[in-house]
């Protein structure tokens, strides 16, 4: 398996309508958390731990809510929150 991330349940449904320039922040903070994810959960499919449960990240312009699931090898993205006011 490969680290990776990825929207939950799909793109359009997270991000859909969200800034370009936003979601550009939002998928270059998650790939940077998945290689962390990577180096902290070296043995991935074998942890034995409960997940972490959900996390908030802050980018240049909005938050995403996460969650690392280390057995799966994934960090998925269930929502984008982006800035109301420009």
């Amino acid at each position: 398996m490969t680290w990776r991330w990825e929207y939950e349940p799909d793109r359009e449904t997270v991000a859909g309508g969200a800034p370009a320039d936003f979601l550009a922040q939002v998928g270059k903070t998650a790939a940077e958390l998945v290689r962390a994810a990577e180096v902290l959960h070296l043995h991935g499919p074998s942890y034995q731990g409960a997940d972490e449960g959900a996390k908030h990240a802050f980018v240049a312009g909005g938050f995403f809510v996460y969650m690392i699931a280390p057995r799966s090898e994934l960090l998925t993205i269930w929502q984008v929150t982006p800035d109301p006011l420009p």
